[in-house]
């Protein structure tokens, strides 16, 4: 995928936040800039109230670190910058540095359409400290906004129980890459199609799309306009009913229909975007049943998102298929995913590597330190709880004990072995080669599903899911809090 390069031509180096750049230049400055370190990229809290979050985005990151480097423009950008006192913000051999500069971390990573959950690691990069760095930003912009969007489309095909649902939000996205990302993001959460045809090109996904209402009012009646669009796509006819009366629109379909028919050839269905889309979709249904159009689909559009949807399931709407545009590629609800990148260890010259520990007035923005990972564990194809655990250390096969991360007494015994695993966090990168193989984009897609289809769906409720447990192996729960409290004795000045 060449993505980055298609829409920007050039670095995307300098994408990041400023204090990435300071931070750099002082380690640098230090003598730090090549100390192996490892970040944690990850969530602390699902979006929408919900129980699951479905992660992509990796494609992107890998396109981002192969193409990692800084530019000429960049580097003349950034020996211009000035200090408030008017001397170079960086030093020349700082820019010197960043000219040389290439790209040698690991990363391990989850696959895209993995279902993840909070505080658990998404992405773990090992590398010197100035490269991790440098790419806490790009990673959190290219990850956090696919993710949000991928579970967004998620929980709407949930709440359309199996039928298929169209993404067309392209008009109303954040700009050209935000709705590029958008529809990747959506086939993968389980779109069937998208309007747009620039991901369609770019990304394979399928493209589709009938009229408008300017369609209809270009002609001087609607019978008319339907005439000469089932005249142009004779095997495409979805109708746009509710221009000016949505039943005398589902009355003038069905004459085209039968036109249609008697020439061999069959209208596909009707589509509704305004109005009670309950009782106009029952009333449109009796029309097509009763005219001979029993197979004919009913296409649901007008700002639709999974509760929306989940209510007009509950009315028992003559719906087969939805579309969503806006409360999608928006994540109408939660404008972001809020992931976050942190370290939790460090390399020192012996070669030992110590864990790194933040600790905070709130529970929940106390990091897991060390270099670990995450297994998950399966009974007969169910997955029953994830765990997140230091490499370093053997699991006892015959028990051990899961801990919430925030809230110490909530427990899970887990028997490693009378159950299934699977690591999460899989190579990518090593020692900046890459050596994963990225799938297509319909196996992306067919492992999401198949991810949501291995939890219970009590898991998958849109209101009030029921918590999925992830916790901290024992003994990495005793290490982080014998790390918390040893770094509040020296807070307070007891050590």
């Amino acid at each position: 995928m060449k993505i980055t390069k298609d829409l920007y031509h050039g670095s995307l180096a300098l994408l990041t936040d400023f204090y990435q750049l300071t931070m750099a230049y002082a380690y640098w400055k230090s003598d730090k800039g090549e100390q192996e370190a490892v970040f944690n990229l990850f969530f602390r809290k699902h979006p929408f109230h919900g129980g699951f979050t479905l992660a992509a985005g990796l494609d992107y990151v890998i396109d981002y670190c192969r193409n990692f480097k800084f530019g000429k423009e960049d580097l003349e950008y950034l020996s211009k910058m000035k200090a408030p006192d008017g001397s170079p913000q960086f030093e020349k051999g700082f820019i010197e540095y960043l000219s040389k500069l290439k790209f040698t971390c690991d990363i391990e990573a989850v696959e895209e359409g993995t279902v993840v959950f909070p505080n658990a690691p998404m992405i773990r990069v090992r590398g010197p400290l100035i490269q991790c760095q440098l790419l806490e930003t790009p990673l959190l912009n290219l990850f956090n906004f696919q993710t949000l969007i991928a579970t967004k489309a998620a929980r709407i095909n949930l709440a359309a129980k199996g039928e298929p649902v169209l993404e067309f939000g392209l008009r109303r996205a954040q700009g050209i890459d935000g709705a590029l990302a958008a529809s990747r993001a959506a086939y993968i959460g389980g779109c069937t199609s998208t309007s747009n045809v620039m991901a369609g090109k770019l990304f394979g996904i399928p493209v589709s799309g009938t009229h408008a209402h300017s369609w209809i009012m270009s002609f001087e009646s609607e019978l008319e306009a339907f005439e000469a669009y089932a005249n142009a796509f004779p095997d495409q006819c979805v109708f746009l009913v509710d221009t000016y009366d949505t039943i005398n629109g589902v009355k003038n379909a069905i004459k085209v229909g039968e036109i249609l028919r008697s020439k061999g050839k069959e209208m596909i269905g009707i589509r509704i975007d305004s109005g009670d889309l309950a009782y106009y979709s029952n009333k449109a249904r009796e029309m097509l049943d009763e005219a001979g159009f029993p197979d004919a689909k009913i296409v649901a559009s007008n700002d639709l998102d999974e509760n929306i949807i989940h209510s007009l399931k509950g009315q028992e709407a003559s719906v087969n298929v939805w579309g969503v545009g806006t409360k999608l590629v928006t994540a109408y609800d939660q404008p972001a995913l809020g992931a976050v990148y942190k370290l939790s260890a460090v390399k020192e010259e012996n070669g030992e590597w110590v864990p790194k520990i933040k600790i905070s007035q709130q529970s929940l923005k106390i990091n897991i330190p060390g270099i670990h990972n995450v297994k998950r564990y399966y009974s007969n194809g169910k997955a029953v709880a994830d765990m997140i655990y230091l490499e370093d250390q053997e699991i006892n096969p015959r028990g051990t004990v899961i801990i919430d991360p925030i809230d110490a007494t909530r427990r899970k015994r887990i028997m490693p072995a009378f159950y299934q695993e699977e690591e999460l966090l899989k190579p990518i990168f090593k020692k900046g080669k890459l050596v994963y193989q990225s799938p297509k984009i319909q196996a992306i897609r067919e492992r999401a599903q198949s991810q949501l289809a291995s939890f219970d769906k009590t898991h998958k409720r849109i209101v009030n899911p029921h918590l999925y447990p992830v916790g901290l192996e024992e003994n990495l729960h005793h290490m982080r809090m014998n790390l918390v409290l040893k770094a509040k004795q020296m807070e307070n000045g007891e050590a």
